[in-house]
């Protein structure tokens, strides 16, 4: 059978809720594992991670990741923060530009502060979803040049999960094949080439709001509420 992305038409997917439905179904191999929990890169891999979740009948949670930018070029990652209190650096960045400690640690405090914004903004008081000896899916909704995911895996790796599996409806051919290296495994659902953009493969790449995040992880937490009391 051809799937989508193997059709001579170019493929797109109607929105961030359709491409989570097509990437649960590449993800079949894995549905109703008891060890499952879903963690989504807020705020455009929530609608998408909703859908997998609820396929695979996992619990879903946000993992926020929150970048470190070198002082006096914000835009160079020289590190990231993330869930649990984790924080990653780039030992080649460090390296070759030598940020003081102070300064490390300067941006570390501003960027927490914002993570943990985020996290009760989003967590509404909800607990984070145990990820310890778990089969860990880190969701998002597109890979360009990865930076975000790849310190979202290192991330959650100090979490100590039993597997990290990558999983994106679309992504650049050779984002993918990079995330491999550090990932159990890696799901891109489609790869087109050339790339270009993740909001080209969108039909609908709208911003995801506060306020669908916080919606959609208090309707999953309801939905797997009652699993459980079933």
């Amino acid at each position: 059978m051809t799937t989508p992305w193997q059709s001579a038409e170019p493929f797109r997917f109607a929105d961030r809720r359709h491409a989570g439905a097509v990437l649960a179904g590449q993800l079949h191999h894995i549905a109703g594992r008891h060890d499952l929990v879903t963690l989504a890169l807020p705020r455009g891999g929530v609608p998408v991670a909703y859908e997998v979740a609820r396929a695979l009948g996992a619990p879903m949670d946000v993992f926020v990741v929150r970048k470190l930018g070198l002082p006096g070029h914000p835009e160079l990652a020289m590190g990231a923060i993330a869930s649990g209190g984790v924080r990653v650096m780039d030992e080649d960045v460090v390296d070759w530009y030598r940020p003081s400690a102070a300064a490390i640690e300067a941006v570390s405090r501003a960027e927490q502060a914002e993570l943990e914004r985020r996290e009760h903004l989003y967590r509404d008081h909800r607990p984070p979803v145990p990820v310890e000896g778990r089969t860990v899916i880190l969701v998002d909704d597109g890979l360009a040049t990865g930076s975000t995911m790849r310190a979202a895996v290192l991330a959650v790796r100090r979490l100590r999960p039993a597997r990290v599996i990558v999983a994106v409806p679309v992504g650049a051919h050779e984002t993918c094949q990079a995330l491999r290296k550090i990932a159990d495994e890696v799901v891109c659902a489609l790869m087109p080439q050339p790339f270009s953009a993740v909001g080209l493969w969108y039909t609908d790449f709208s911003q995801t709001t506060d306020n669908e995040v916080r919606d959609l992880l208090a309707a999953q937490s309801a939905g797997d509420g009652r699993k459980r009391s079933a």
